[in-house]
């Protein structure tokens, strides 16, 4: 198992399955980790910031807090996010501008806020969790599509940016995980959650969707010394199976 004996994170997005399992393999690596999301209860890390990432004031002091609260600021994970589903034609404003606040402007803050910390200490990792759904166009999903899209062209460009500054910036891109968010949107559509995973499982190479231990383990690679030489680099975790 990798370690990481004596760093620390911040990791946004910590009450959802997969913010849960980055924040319990972060711990396990030695990693003391301060965990952000809208939830008001702490589910695992060190330290809790409660609030919303649409809120600026939130989002912008938001690392300053984490660096205080941990005595530094090593690794950030930027990996709350939200789904919204449908064409163009079926997307409100108010789905658009949540979308583009979560998951495009928040990691926007976040690393702008990030990178002059872990500078100012030699360096650092941030690893944003994007989307398969961002690298290619996936059925009835825009604006979701989009806005991954945004945030890997956004990693490639910060990877390049900030290598020199030893902060080393990636993406992981996941395909379909078993989360209770992907629960959630079967159960609003009417479909059993178990049987519409058990249907999605076929549909993968491997034999089984993700589970949200699956990518917090190459998150927990990208922010290691093991992935030493990666920057800006966009890591595909799919079993194989391609969008669509």
């Amino acid at each position: 198992m990798i370690s990481f004996a004596g760093k620390r994170a911040l990791v946004t997005g910590a009450a959802g399955g997969i913010g849960q399992a980055i924040v319990s393999e972060l711990r396990q690596r030695g990693v003391t980790v301060a965990g952000a999301d809208l939830a008001t209860d702490n589910t695992g890390a060190d330290v809790w910031f409660s609030g919303d990432l649409t809120d600026v004031s939130y989002c912008d002091s938001l690392c300053q807090h984490a660096d205080e609260a941990l005595g530094g600021l090593d690794i950030l994970v930027n990996n709350a996010g939200i789904i919204t589903r449908g064409k163009v034609t079926d997307t409100s404003d108010n789905d658009l501008r949540r979308s583009l606040a979560v998951n495009v402007e928040a990691p926007f803050r976040l690393c702008r806020s990030a990178i002059p910390i872990m500078a100012a200490r030699g360096g650092g990792a941030i690893v944003n969790t994007a989307s398969c759904w961002g690298l290619r166009p996936g059925p009835d999903h825009a604006v979701y599509c989009m806005t991954k899209a945004a945030l890997a062209s956004l990693t490639q460009c910060m990877g390049r940016d900030h290598a020199h500054q030893n902060i080393r910036i990636n993406a992981v891109c996941p395909n379909e995980v078993d989360t209770p968010m992907l629960r959630t949107g079967f159960s609003i559509r009417g479909l059993d959650p178990e049987t519409a995973i058990a249907e999605l499982d076929k549909s993968v190479p491997l034999g089984r969707i993700a589970q949200a231990k699956d990518i917090a383990d190459v998150v927990c690679f990208l922010a290691s010394d093991d992935a030493r030489y990666l920057c800006g680099t966009l890591v595909e975790v799919n079993g194989g199976k391609p969008v669509g």
